[in-house]
């Protein structure tokens, strides 16, 4: 299975629905047509629609509604979602819900909790908890209930979930205007020099890998992304900071900061699971070690969300505690840097 072929924009992994080979002595016919006839429900309007958003591929090319099927071909239909993930079974997965109306609730997302259904993980996630808990939510444009944005699975933190379709439109609307608050904290590899700053650059797929975003200096390339940061602390060899999203893009903090130097403490993805910044000594290594078993995870905390209540108009401000795995890593290097005064950098 190809599911690594890329869209021309190189904003998304498409993945493998549908592959058939066509049988030696099939006439020359329109793909529209020959398809219809091979997928269960398929509307001739449907395919058409999937080859004009370039999704449907003969021998890897993507083709046009009007191309003749030959004997041979091998026809892929690649879709921007992994198969299967739109089969939603409720799942009584606990939730931890900091708050709750008719129209919205907020949740403080555990690490290692999956949001949505994706390649890999069809089962288990977010989706499958809200789909249990509640009826009838809205459906965002992804067709996944209740969801207005998303956290990466090791990142902890606020999600607020639309319960009515008017919600999920004006909460929609406020995240695509940029007009929400969102504050997340994070441990970083390095002692950040400036006390504030600002981090611009385009956010794409990951050229070489794809399970990575990037910065690309071409402005024809991924989506503007801007995060801005603060300093809270310095640990000497890492620093803990406090990021305003100005946009919310895809792994935007962890690219963002990778792309300055900084990669987030413990995030495997990006490189900050290996050791960055420090001494050669064994004891130090360990210490290290120690700080990965107690933040088995990227250090990233959805800490603060603030948006206007979609019935009522009041601006509505949430905070939360960082977890505790969290706190337990930023003590034991509050506890390093204090008896070991670390300075080299």
């Amino acid at each position: 299975m190809n599911s690594n072929i890329k869209n021309l924009d190189l904003e998304e992994e498409l993945f493998e629905h549908y592959r058939f080979e066509v049988p030696k002595g099939q006439a020359l016919l329109r793909i529209d047509k020959y398809l219809m006839n091979l997928i269960e429900n398929a509307t001739r309007n449907k395919i058409q629609n999937a080859a004009s958003e370039g999704n449907i591929f003969v021998n890897d090319i993507p083709v046009k509604s009007n191309y003749k099927v030959k004997p041979f071909d091998v026809i892929t239909i690649m879709l921007s979602h992994p198969p299967f993930e739109n089969h939603i079974i409720p799942e009584n997965i606990p939730l931890n819900i900091v708050y709750e109306d008719d129209a919205l609730l907020l949740i403080n997302k555990e690490p290692g909790l999956v949001v949505h259904p994706g390649h890999g993980n069809y089962t288990g996630t977010l989706v499958h908890a809200l789909a249990y808990h509640f009826e009838n939510l809205p459906m965002n444009s992804s067709e996944r209930p209740g969801l207005v944005h998303r956290i990466d699975k090791d990142t902890s933190g606020l999600l607020v979930i639309a319960k009515t379709e008017a919600a999920m439109t004006s909460l929609a609307k406020q995240f695509e205007a940029k007009t929400t608050e969102r504050e997340y904290v994070a441990l970083v590899w390095g002692n950040v020099i400036e006390d504030k700053g600002t981090i611009e650059g385009n956010l794409a797929r990951h050229l070489k890998d794809r399970m990575q975003m990037a910065v690309f200096a071409d402005p024809e390339i991924g989506k503007p992304a801007i995060t801005h940061y603060n300093v809270l602390e310095r640990f000497g060899y890492v620093t803990l900071i406090s990021c305003q999203l100005e946009t919310g893009r895809t792994h935007q903090i962890r690219a963002h900061m990778k792309h300055i130097g900084h990669p987030l403490f413990n995030d495997e993805r990006y490189g900050g699971h290996l050791i960055l910044k420090g001494t050669t000594f064994t004891k130090y290594k360990q210490f290290i070690e120690n700080c990965f078993k107690a933040l088995p995870r990227q250090a990233l905390h959805a800490k603060t969300l603030g948006f206007n209540h979609p019935t009522t108009g009041e601006l509505m401000r949430f905070d939360t505690e960082l977890p505790q795995d969290f706190q337990d890593c930023i003590e034991k290097w509050r506890n390093y840097s204090k008896s070991h005064h670390a300075d080299e950098e």
